[in-house]
């Protein structure tokens, strides 16, 4: 069997412990996009000047609650953020250690299309299960492959919108506000996203723009200004977004 266990995320859970409280309004006022509506849905947590805290997908869960797919690495610290802003709401906010996140790079029934960019394949949430088979080193090359960044390493202390989250559907510009949102709304309206992350061939990175590497795969993550982006260098899905002036 295909290895599908994506091992490097975790899953938040977000729970209402008196049943008056709502989790969707409060995680709604928090994050880049619309979780009222379908999900799953990709988003992030900014800081006040809308720069890139942590980017995950956000998935139904019972009743009342919410689930957070996010980088394992991060998961406690994220736990940690939603908690201060929780105040005194009575909302339970938690690494869930028994679920798991999986994917598969092609469409099949049973699994959500990943809500960036449907070329990236499917991923759903299960029990987790003791001995699964890793498909980390997998879907990093096929991320990459498409040129989608994700993660702190990568999109770390950049705009929002300079990580493309308009392109890969991360952004609501009609939810209302959130942190960050008034210059993310902002650069919107103004058309002012000055640079742009790219995966670029390894041997052509700019160390000096470079936020992540990866040499077995011969690809970096650079942070360019869009007047030097090489629109024939960029993936499609961006290119046929970009304006002539980025392009």
């Amino acid at each position: 069997m295909t290895a599908t266990r994506l091992t490097s995320r975790a899953v938040i859970r977000l729970s209402p412990t008196d049943e008056a409280e709502d989790v969707i309004a409060f995680l709604q006022g928090l994050v880049t996009n619309d979780v009222i509506g379908t999900l799953p849905a990709y988003a992030g947590l900014l800081t006040p000047q809308g720069k890139t805290l942590f980017d995950f997908i956000v998935w139904p869960g019972k009743p009342g609650e919410l689930l957070v797919d996010c980088e394992a690495e991060v998961a406690e610290e994220l736990v940690k953020r939603l908690s201060l802003y929780r105040l005194r709401r009575k909302i339970a906010i938690a690494v869930d250690p028994g679920v798991a996140v999986h994917w598969r790079p092609e469409m099949g029934d049973g699994a959500a299309a990943d809500p960036r960019l449907g070329s990236l394949g499917q991923r759903w949430l299960a029990p987790a299960a003791a001995g699964e088979e890793a498909a980390d080193e997998a879907w990093q090359a096929h991320r990459l492959s498409l040129g989608v960044p994700e993660g702190r390493a990568e999109l770390g202390d950049i705009l929002w919108l300079e990580t493309n989250a308009v392109e890969l559907h991360g952004v609501s510009f009609s939810k209302g506000c959130y942190i960050g949102q008034e210059n993310t709304a902002r650069m919107n309206w103004r058309s002012k996203v000055n640079r742009r992350l790219l995966v670029v061939p390894l041997d052509e990175s700019e160390e000096k723009r470079r936020k992540a590497e990866y040499p077995a795969l011969g690809l970096a993550v650079d942070h360019l200004r869009v007047e030097t982006i090489d629109s024939e260098r960029a993936p499609a899905w961006l290119r046929a977004t970009l304006s002539p002036s980025e392009a």
